[in-house]
């Protein structure tokens, strides 16, 4: 009898751990500005505190991997990583951050392109309230369904225009 209450405890104990690491991890690359091995320990520092579970980038490609777990929302990586003086696809750091920078660290905005706006090419329309085509919309990092596109109003200025997907550039 006592011998089945451990081998009983023993099972719990192994299920709750294996449900732990169960999660989910989801993994992504993304360009983000920076010139330097100081940028570089900022940009994953600031990865990892936004949630993510690993961050290495690349200097020379300025290509940022991320893994973090399914709870985590990647816009929340590259929005910490924006605050920390760094624009990223997603987020354009604020002029406060960005001078706030190390002079070395301070590379050249106007070479960072624009984030793309859901609606900048014939990819994005509206019907219905709905996106028609969703992945269009999360390929250009807009949307990450029907309810998220119009929380965000990613093709609204299109739609009220009548012009489909012809809206101005953000």
């Amino acid at each position: 009898m006592k011998m089945l209450k451990i081998f009983i405890v023993a099972a719990v104990c192994l299920s709750i751990t294996a449900a732990g690491y169960s999660q989910k991890t989801r993994s992504e690359s993304f360009k983000v500005a920076g010139e330097c091995g100081t940028c570089k320990k900022k940009i994953e520092k600031a990865a990892k505190e936004a949630g993510a579970t690993y961050a290495a980038w690349d200097m020379h490609s300025k290509i940022l991997k991320v893994s973090y777990n399914a709870g985590t929302d990647v816009a929340s990586i590259q929005q910490k990583i924006a605050d920390a003086g760094y624009d990223t696809p997603k987020f354009k750091a604020s002029d406060a951050a960005y001078k706030g920078l190390d002079k070395c660290c301070q590379y050249d905005r106007q070479a960072v392109a624009k984030p793309a706006s859901c609606c900048a090419g014939d990819e994005c329309k509206m019907k219905d309230g709905k996106c028609t085509d969703m992945s269009a919309c999360k390929d250009n990092g807009c949307c990450k369904d029907d309810a998220n596109c119009a929380d965000k109003g990613c093709c609204e200025k299109a739609e009220a225009s009548g012009k489909g997907a012809t809206a101005e550039k953000q």
